[in-house]
């Protein structure tokens, strides 16, 4: 599949992705968001990637699980317990290596002083082609209704290799009204607003 057409199902996948987020916004005023990217990382084969992911408003995760996994992979069908692997797996304030899929071993890594500000973005080392695909940012116990986020990583073997490739984390897209509080008559129309808008991009992603 040529890079081209990767990139445009990513960028289709984005755009539904940028209008779900913009409702839950909307429907979950106030609350930790699990906050990803609308754009994917693309890097080449060799080079180190940051995947982002943060939590908005800024919250210190340091306490809590941290969860990174690629999307698709199942359970080893030689291991009897059937336990499900991480790329990474960050619990009481640590590494838990033993979960760990074994080509990420040595491989990846979190920011622990940026955790603090609500970064939990993921540093993976000498990417490869089967590196590439949807990975999935969760934080479990988060007193929240959006606990997770997709990000895409694209490695193409036809680009340059670059020390390090990082994507901007997506911001939220709608106003900050920390300095201006909305009545329940507003609240409710706000969001009344929003679904109407955002409704027919959900059926379509859940089709």
């Amino acid at each position: 599949m040529s890079l081209n057409v990767t990139l445009q199902r990513v960028k289709h996948r984005s755009c539904v992705a940028v209008s779900l987020r913009c409702m839950l916004f909307c429907l979950c005023p106030g609350e930790i968001l699990v906050v990803g990217s609308n754009l994917p990382t693309v890097a080449a084969p060799g080079d180190t990637v940051v995947l982002p992911c943060h939590l908005e408003p800024t919250f210190d995760v340091r306490g809590l699980t941290v969860e990174w996994s690629k999307l698709g992979l199942k359970p080893d069908p030689s291991d009897r317990l059937s336990r499900v692997e991480y790329v990474h797996l960050y619990r009481d304030k640590t590494e838990v290596p033993d979960m760990k899929i074994a080509s990420y071993v040595r491989r990846t890594e979190l920011f622990a002083d940026a955790m603090k500000h609500g970064n939990i973005s993921l540093k993976i080392t000498n990417v490869s082609e089967g590196d590439a695909g949807r990975y999935r940012c969760f934080v479990p116990k988060l007193q929240s209704r959006v606990k997770f986020a997709i990000v895409e990583l694209v490695v193409d073997s036809t680009l340059v290799r670059n020390s390090t490739t990082e994507t901007p984390l997506q911001t939220p897209t709608t106003a900050d009204h920390r300095d201006a509080t909305p009545t329940n008559g507003e609240t409710n129309t706000q969001t009344f607003l929003c679904t109407i808008h955002i409704w027919p991009f959900v059926c379509m992603y859940l089709r």
